[in-house]
This record gives structure tokens, C-alpha cells and sequence, in this order.
């Protein structure tokens, strides 16, 4: 039988290797930037075990329909570790998660966090948890409440990885969706601040691993001149958060559906918002997708159709709007510093309904 640890001022625990007084340190670093995020509506503090949030503030509706959605940054947190930069990586997490509430019309209200780690470096989480306060206040959410979980043994003490969940809200009325499109509709495009935070494994295999196991074996302090800065800058570059602004598109115009450009790229998240008995056209000429994404094509020899199935390509969210609202629709984005323009539309088809071409090509 293992005797209990007797070092002194170490519990059991520790000597297991979960260490609570950081976790605590941990916690008190990160009050100020979850106090940040406070809406009317929070109710008491960090440190409960749920967090609370007063839905009265919901009687203003006639209908209210609740949406949630959670999900994490996958494996770009590889090179946030890498890079030893942990405060961007909250604005690719919560992007994630409210940006895909906003398409379908709903205010993000509040959102919780998880992390999972080897090891509770204090400043690290604290780090981390700022940025995604930082992240919930531009998107305009409550962060109300995480989680940080140590796990010695079954992660290596420096890995971590983070994911969350939010809940929004829309009035039925306006609920937006495949059922408001009509043949005629513009697909207004947004653009991407860059890869966000999709396809890493497949950039990371292309550019980071070694010639033997099929990459570039680039390092992430790599100057590189397309890019105009390191690559390990590029591939940290937050992604956009297009909340706020796609509510004051619905606000502001007829928009009828919106879908959030992530996994699977353009063709297949906008497919997902096209109705049966319609196609959707999409003309690559409109835009030039970023410097990132030729250089992953062209040094990982990855075709157009790997390219635009894995990553946004340039165009982060998309809107479908009636012709007649474009113009107004692209000012009303300007006004929040988000590049739009007119890609494509949507035109009427029984035979071929429900799919998404992307024809042309992009300039140059």
C-alpha cells in the first residue's frame, strides 16, 4: 500500500498532480476580463456552480425561439502552444459558436467555456480566458461561467484545448432560414480574416510536418514574403466575429437566410441553407482569397476542390438577400469595417435544387 504524501504544504491531490491552488490563481486572474462581459441580465458572479442569467428580460418577445450551439478551435491550438500565444485563441473559439447562432437570426445572450490541460499554468488560462472575454463583449455576449480541468496523465502538462457554448435567442417571426430564399436573391459574401479556424490539419500537414511524413517542414518563425509577416503571425490570425454585424444586417434588410462559412467550406455550409427547389450560383471572379490560402495550395499541391472543400477561401459568411436590399446590405457591413460584396444568386430549378456552384475564376 502507497503511503500518502507527507511533503509539507502539498496535499494529495498535488502530489497527484492536480493542483488546486493554481486553478484558484488561475481564477482570480481571470475575474476582471469575465466582469467585462456583463449584460443587465447576469446574475451574481464567477465562481457559482452554474451560471445564471434572468430570462424575464425574454417577455419582450412574442415567441421566443432558443438556439444553442457549441463547439471548439480545433487544432489551431497547436500553434497557439507552439507560438506560446494564448490570448487569441478565445476569438476563434467563440467565433465559432455565436457566429453560427447569428445565422439563423439570434442575439447571442451568455456563454460558457471549457478547458481541458496537462497542467494549470495560471497566467496561461487567465490568458486564454481574456481572450475569449474580450471576444463575447465584440460579439456582444455574456461569458457567465467555464470550466478548467487539469488532467495529469492523460494530457502532456503543457497541452490544453478549449471549447464552448452559447444560447441566443430570435423571435419566431423573424427566424431565418432555407424557407425565405427565392429565386432571384443575392448571395451577398463577407470576407475572412483569414484561414479562422478551420482545415488546421490539413495546413498544418502541408507547411509544418517534415519532407518524409509529406509537408514543407516550414517553422512557424518562417518570414514569409506573401504573406508579409511570419507564418506563424498568419496562421495565429483571430478569427472574425460577425455577429453583431449580421444582426444589424437582419435589422436592416430582407435578409432570408445567412450560413457560417467553416468546416466543409463555401459550397457546402451555403448548401445548407438552399432550399429544394432552387441552385445556387457562385462566381469565384468577385474576390481574391488571401495570400494564406495560394500558398497552401501551391506549396502543399493541394487542387481547388481540396482547397474550397476544407477551407473558407476567403469568404467567412455569406447572406442571402433580395436583389432589390444588396447595396444596402453591403453599406450596412462597411459600417462595421466587414469587406461585402455581390458572389452569385440564387436561381429557380426543380431539377438541380438545394446545390450550391461555385464557377469562374478568382482574378489573377
Amino acid at each position: 500500500m502507497t503511503e500518502p504524501s507527507t511533503t509539507p504544504g502539498r496535499s494529495a491531490y498535488a502530489a497527484a498532480g492536480v493542483d488546486i491552488e493554481a486553478a484558484d490563481k488561475a481564477v482570480d486572474l481571470m475575474k476582471t476580463w469575465v466582469a467585462k462581459t456583463d449584460r443587465p441580465e447576469v446574475i451574481g458572479s464567477l465562481g457559482g456552480f452554474a451560471g445564471l442569467f434572468d430570462a424575464s428580460a425574454l417577455t419582450r418577445y412574442r415567441q421566443p425561439i432558443l438556439a444553442t450551439s457549441t463547439d471548439g478551435a480545433g487544432t489551431k491550438v497547436a500553434i497557439a502552444r507552439a507560438m506560446g500565444v494564448h490570448d487569441t485563441i478565445g476569438f476563434d473559439l467563440v467565433g465559432m459558436v455565436v457566429d453560427d447562432l447569428v445565422v439563423c437570426g439570434a442575439e447571442p445572450l451568455f456563454m460558457t467555456d471549457y478547458i481541458a490541460c496537462g497542467r494549470v499554468v495560471p497566467e496561461q488560462i487567465a490568458a486564454i480566458v481574456k481572450g475569449i472575454a474580450e471576444a463575447c463583449i465584440e460579439a456582444g455576449c455574456a461569458l457567465v461561467g467555464g470550466e478548467t480541468a487539469e488532467h495529469p496523465g492523460l494530457m502532456e502538462p503543457d497541452a490544453y484545448d478549449v471549447a464552448g457554448a452559447a444560447t441566443g435567442v430570435v423571435e419566431a417571426a423573424d427566424l431565418l432560414g432555407p424557407g425565405r430564399v427565392r429565386p432571384g436573391d443575392v448571395v451577398v459574401a463577407m470576407a475572412s480574416s483569414g484561414l479562422h479556424s478551420n482545415g488546421y490539419s490539413l495546413v498544418r500537414h502541408v507547411l509544418l510536418d517534415p519532407a518524409d511524413a509529406g509537408g514543407a517542414g516550414w517553422s512557424l518563425d518562417r518570414d514569409v514574403p506573401e504573406l508579409g509577416r511570419t507564418l506563424g503571425e498568419e496562421l495565429l490570425e483571430p478569427t472574425r466575429i460577425y455577429a453583431r454585424a449580421c444582426l444589424a444586417l437582419a435589422g436592416a434588410t430582407g435578409v432570408h437566410a445567412m450560413a457560417h462559412v467553416t468546416g466543409g467550406g463555401l459550397a457546402a455550409n451555403l448548401a445548407r441553407v438552399v432550399p429544394e427547389e432552387v441552385w445556387v450560383t457562385v462566381d469565384r471572379s468577385t474576390w481574391t482569397p488571401a495570400a494564406v490560402f495560394d500558398v497552401v495550395r501551391r506549396v502543399g499541391g493541394v487542387s481547388r476542390e481540396d482547397l474550397e472543400a476544407t477551407l473558407n477561401c476567403g469568404v467567412g459568411m455569406v447572406a442571402l438577400v433580395s436583389a432589390e436590399e444588396v447595396d444596402r446590405a453591403i453599406g450596412t457591413l462597411a459600417g462595421f469595417g466587414i469587406d461585402a460584396w455581390a458572389a452569385g444568386e440564387v436561381v429557380l430549378d426543380d431539377e438541380h435544387g438545394g446545390e450550391v456552384r461555385l464557377a469562374g475564376n478568382h482574378p489573377g
